[in-house]
């Protein structure tokens, strides 16, 4: 996404030293820490019920107010009813499983855009207050440590925000940008990527409507001129993942590696023009598991909206994109191709294992944004050199530290900008870490700390310091010092291999040149004029 670099006041907090730690171990991360609440648990039901509580959060540095505290949600069941036209707000029905991890008379969830009618928990009518994003829930009982919780939300979903995430208008419909923090304003969740759950939709709509979700489809069923749609994901998700599209659609299956369905969805219209660019997948599903290994999830797609996003997004399963990247016709070939391959490399790489807080996006975008520039080294010109690009970063990296901060200690989003978090630091300026990385340990092992990442944590959660402990076991060789001054220092050190390489002077002011956001998750829009042809910076719009 093409953002505006303003300089947030510096974060007062330091980073924490990056350390070795235990093994985070595989499958879902459940151990949110259970932060008391301020709730004062009753005795009895008889006891006098506290006051209501205000916004809560997980604490994250970036997003403080993001997540909720006292529960671990395993399932949601999302059942939307579209009338038509994507100005007016759905009717939904948000059904949410979760275990209590600690004693509970109320609990909180992020919603915000949606007005709520009514609330059970447990069958049971429950009082809900809203508290500017969180909603606030009281049970007519108390939640013990260790309860399974069963709650059931009625409420609207209102597509007509300003904008900031979450619904989407296209031409003919609807469809989902949840990233980072936005899956809330249009459903009742726990709205963080360290707390993933098994993912339900249900999508009733107009006949003459296609509905997709992630995952894959149950059989539709029809009524009265409508019909339902019902998707369900094999693997957990985090909530930002979430994807459902609504529209004039037309769904195309094919089959990848080892028989993996390929389902992608396209604008009916455009069905004609777009097949060249879809018949491309399954042999970038092909390249990436010959890099890291087995695809993780249970099928693969891309859904091209008809809509001026200005950004590419990872929505698991099924990668979202805006047209205008296939139709323009301002880029070359292998550049669309390596866009493609980012957001699927993203399945491995930030959707099967999700960061634990928001400043380990750096994870995510650093490994999609170094397969994307791999990919694009292969089958691109001579713009396309992974070693001229990653000069380039290296030169503009002192400048984006000061801008964003560095890789694993991003500074906050700018006010009113959620999304400002996704800077030029987090997509070159930390596939530069990874440069770094394999430079000084060598490639055979950089390779397999690659593939043992994602299969170690495959459906989980896993932060730097997870990162930093693989990558010195594989390596054979402490590299805590390393990652320190790669990921926390505000200067970028020298670089292994290439004692000659320097920051360009000049590069730490905001606006200089080089300072435009990388490609991939969040790509420029295609503009007129092309791809700029100087080596190391290949295809960004001029």
């Amino acid at each position: 996404m093409s953002l505006p670099l303003r300089r947030p006041s510096r974060d007062p907090d330091r980073p924490v030293p990056v350390l070795p730690r235990g093994p985070s171990g595989r499958g879902r991360w459940t151990g949110l820490r259970a932060a008391a609440l301020g709730l004062a648990a009753l005795a009895t039901l008889g006891v006098a019920e506290p006051p209501a509580v205000g916004p809560q959060g997980l604490g994250d540095r970036l997003f403080p107010t993001l997540g909720n505290t006292g529960y671990d949600v395993t399932s949601y069941d999302v059942s939307l009813d579209y009338s038509g036209h994507n100005d007016r707000p759905l009717n939904v029905t948000t059904q949410i499983t979760a275990r209590a991890t600690d004693e509970l008379d109320h609990l909180n969830l992020d919603f915000a855009r949606g007005a709520v009618r009514s609330v059970k928990i447990g069958g049971l009518a429950a009082r809900h207050e809203q508290h500017g994003e969180d909603l606030v829930l009281t049970p007519a009982f108390h939640i013990s440590r260790g309860q399974d919780l069963k709650i059931s939300i009625e409420h609207t979903s209102d597509p007509g925000g300003k904008g900031d995430g979450g619904w989407i208008r296209t031409a003919d419909g609807l469809a989902m940008a949840n990233q980072a923090d936005a899956a809330h304003r249009v459903f009742p969740c726990n709205d963080h990527p360290s707390d993933k759950a098994l993912f339900t939709f249900h999508i009733t709509a107009p006949q003459q409507l296609t509905a997709v979700a992630n995952g894959l489809p149950l059989r539709p069923g029809a009524r009265a001129g409508r019909r339902t749609w019902t998707y369900r994901t094999d693997h957990p998700m985090a909530t930002e993942l979430a994807q459902v599209s609504i529209g004039k659609s037309s769904v195309l299956l094919r089959h990848g590696p080892h028989g993996l369905p390929i389902r992608d969805v396209v604008p009916t219209a455009d069905r004609a023009a777009l097949a060249h660019w879809l018949a491309k997948t399954p042999g970038h599903v092909t390249w990436m598991e010959r890099k890291v290994g087995p695809y993780p999830f249970e099928a693969y797609g891309v859904l091209i909206a008809n809509a001026r996003t200005g950004f590419e997004l990872e929505t698991q399963t099924l990668s979202l994109f805006e047209k205008a990247l296939f139709t323009a016709g301002q880029l070359p070939d292998w550049y669309v191709e390596s866009v493609m391959v980012h957001e699927l490399a993203h399945q491995w790489f930030g959707n099967s294992v999700s960061p634990r807080r928001w400043s380990d996006v750096w994870l995510n975008e650093a490994h999609a944004t170094w397969y994307e520039a791999l990919f694009a080294q292969e089958k691109g010109d001579h713009r396309a050199s992974l070693e001229a690009r990653m000069r380039h970063a290296y030169e503009q990296s002192d400048g984006w530290r000061a801008e964003g901060g560095p890789p694993a200690a991003p500074k906050a989003p700018s006010p009113g900008e959620k999304i400002s978090i996704f800077r030029p630091v987090v997509y070159d300026g930390s596939a530069l870490v990874l440069y770094a990385l394999r430079q000084k340990i060598g490639p055979a092992a950089f390779d397999r700390i690659e593939r043992e990442w994602v299969s170690r944590h495959r459906d989980g959660v896993a932060d730097t310091a997870d990162f930093v402990q693989l990558a010195s076991q594989v390596a054979g060789q402490d590299l805590t010092a390393f990652f320190q001054g790669w990921l926390y220092g505000e200067r970028t050190p020298a670089m292994p291999g290439h004692p000659q390489w320097q920051p360009r002077k000049g590069a730490d002011k905001p606006g200089a040149k080089g300072a435009a956001p990388g490609p991939g998750a969040k790509k420029p829009v295609p503009t007129p004029g092309g791809p700029k042809a100087a080596a190391g910076n290949p295809g960004k719009p001029a």
